[in-house]
């Protein structure tokens, strides 16, 4: 099986970092790669097995803190899996805050968290697009974007590549409408940014996901992952609460379509008691 770390072992310069991602995807598409949050960070490898999943998605350091990774204890394991890997960003991460006590802290995390995520032969480290408070320019939000790239260029680029992942709600975030990633994009596309396309953050941030996988190849060139979740909320809340893929107000059946149409490997993030049932039923729609 193809991974991303026999494809590259380091993303030298920031534009490079497509490359392999683009690999790593002409492979996944000779067959549907199906995953999921592993909450088990201790153990994650035996949580995925158990699940039967091809691709895993993980945290290296506590979500909540700016803590830096230590080395995970299963890490040689993980690098020699046939499970692939993708590491979620800590929660508390904000590259476009106009904030300079927030934004220097998040560059850094930024930059750690993609080192150890290339400790674990990883495919990508996800980031959430970030937001502004109420009033701040939208325009230096996304010029901080740019510079989180451009500054790392200067120190060879980051460890793997950075995957943007659309947000759910608030006026000032950054990656919630596609007229606003539209705008991040024109400033960070040609740095080697990745697209993670989120369904329930997509739903509600008022974004039809009927055509949603067009219109961000549209915008963005790529979509290198997939949060495939269904919603506990209407459409447009503003509400980030994932629930599983038969349970929520999301149509299942426009949930496998958007998982087709992506053509990317995807990562299941609803709640623990169903996600078992989430993999059965998503592997057999896409059979």
């Amino acid at each position: 099986m193809t991974t991303i770390a026999a494809t590259a072992n380091r993303c030298l310069r920031i534009a490079e970092c497509l490359d392999p991602i683009s690999a790593y995807r002409e492979t996944s598409l000779q067959g549907m790669r199906i995953g999921a949050h592993v909450r088990n960070d201790t153990h994650p490898l035996e949580t995925a097995e158990r699940l039967g999943i091809d691709v895993m998605q993980m945290f290296v350091s506590d979500p909540q803190s700016w803590k830096k990774p230590d080395p995970h204890p299963q890490q040689g394991a993980i690098r020699e899996s046939p499970i692939d890997v993708v590491v979620h960003s800590a929660y508390v991460i904000n590259v476009a805050s106009l904030n300079n006590r927030l934004r220097m802290p998040s560059r850094k995390a930024v930059e750690q968290q993609a080192a150890a995520a290339a400790d674990l032969g990883a495919f990508g480290l996800v980031v959430h697009g970030g937001h502004l408070r109420a009033g701040e320019d939208l325009a230096a939000g996304i010029d901080n974007w740019r510079k989180l790239f451009t500054r790392q260029e200067d120190k060879g680029g980051f460890a793997v590549p950075i995957l943007i992942e659309n947000t759910a709600g608030g006026e000032g975030a950054i990656a919630r409408q596609l007229e606003t990633i539209a705008r991040l994009w024109d400033a960070v596309g040609d740095q080697g940014a990745g697209f993670c396309l989120d369904t329930c953050h997509a739903w509600a941030g008022g974004e039809d996901l009927m055509g949603i996988v067009e219109r961000v190849l549209a915008i963005t060139g790529r979509i290198d992952l997939v949060h495939l979740n269904n919603s506990r909320d209407e459409f447009d809340s503003a509400r980030d609460r994932h629930a599983n893929l038969e349970d929520g107000t999301i149509d299942p059946d426009l949930l496998v379509d958007v998982a087709q149409a992506a053509g990317a490997p995807i990562i299941l993030e609803t709640p623990a008691e169903g996600l078992a049932s989430d993999v059965a039923y998503l592997a057999d729609a896409l059979a």
